[in-house]
């Protein structure tokens, strides 16, 4: 049976966007409300991602983030999209999370990406040393090694972290990171959202290459795509235009905060916008059927495990409703065939 949006796992990662006039209180009171909202609405994780240096973007304490966010909600699984481990040691990010899981049993994960979610200046000023992305595998295998019930005869040990069940995935936007999850038998997920163009093949090498671990028997693949849910098309396109200015700000190095929607004719030239849509090509945009079509299309070609949704619209009521519109098309019985 192919796979459809009702068939797999639904969540969502929050980039913690600062809009255009806010700030970082209103963004951190915005999150705690999408998360208590899609908790009820079916969701199964929320996950926030590190970023740093960036005025826009307010989860550089991802830890301490994952903590409020799982204070506010009694369900719904929480963790990072994750820990930029270049940044880290990995004995400080077992203890946090060790400490996460202790305050939230059952209810974190740990995601783990391998970029340092920042400019170059800014990664040195983090890492205050000569540890680079090469290093990743080897600090993964370390922190594994903390987390383990078998490291209790280790000189360096994690208070509280050690023999705690915290599930570790692999995040990667490219296919260096398939290889890695594979070969550590661990959940793969893949920021399709913003980096499509390596997306078949790295989960095509995830799905070959993979050998089953004590954490996972057989592949799991999350993908992460936008998704922009209104009552009609035409709505739903006219939001997006905040989530396309956003984007390529990305692209042209002219970052910015999250800005009100606008009228689209002619908000890009031709090549701003061919640039744009190479960047953006997972993002479904539209009324609830359009979306759900889409969606269902992309999963049925893709046979992900699970569907991580981010949503940059500007006013929060709207972005609750998209996320709404997504959890409803998810409890629906689809009317396609299977």
């Amino acid at each position: 049976m192919s796979k459809t949006l009702q068939s797999i796992n639904i969540s969502v990662l929050d980039l913690a966007i600062v809009p255009e006039n806010g700030a970082a209180a209103i963004t951190f009171s915005n999150s705690a409300s999408i998360a208590q909202h899609t908790e009820k609405w079916g969701y199964k994780r929320y996950w926030l991602a590190e970023h740093h240096n960036m005025e826009g973007i307010a989860s550089t304490a991802t830890a301490v983030l994952i903590g409020h966010i799982a204070s506010k909600t009694s369900t719904i699984r929480v963790g990072s999209g994750g820990i930029m481990l270049p940044n880290h040691t990995p004995l400080v990010v077992a203890e946090q999370f060790g400490t996460l899981a202790t305050l939230f049993p059952g209810r974190i994960d740990l995601g783990l990406g391998r970029a340092p979610g920042t400019d170059q200046l800014t990664a040195m000023a983090l890492r205050r040393n000569a540890d680079t992305s090469s290093d990743f595998p080897l600090h993964v295998q370390e922190l594994q090694k903390y987390l383990s019930a078998s490291n209790t005869t280790s000189s360096v040990r994690a208070f509280p972290g050690e023999g705690l069940d915290i599930p570790i995935w692999i995040l990667g936007s490219s296919t260096d990171s398939a290889h890695l999850a594979a070969a550590l038998g661990l959940p793969y997920a893949f920021a399709s959202h913003f980096a499509p163009a390596q997306f078949p093949q790295a989960i095509a090498i995830y799905r070959r290459e993979f050998k089953p671990s004590a954490q996972l028997a057989a592949p799991y693949i999350m993908a992460c795509v936008n998704v922009i849910a209104a009552d009609t098309d035409a709505e739903a396109a006219h939001l997006a235009t905040s989530f396309k200015r956003l984007f390529l700000g990305i692209l042209t190095g002219n970052r910015r905060k999250l800005a009100p929607p606008v009228d689209s004719e002619g908000l890009f030239d031709y090549t701003e916008e061919a640039a744009l849509q190479q960047m953006i090509k997972y993002s479904f945009v539209g009324g609830p059927e359009k979306v759900r079509t889409e969606l269902d299309e992309f999963i049925t070609t893709s046979g992900v495990d699970e569907l991580m949704i981010t949503s940059a619209i500007y006013d929060h009521q709207a972005r609750l409703h998209s996320y709404e519109i997504v959890g409803e098309l998810h409890k629906r019985k689809s009317d396609s065939p299977s």
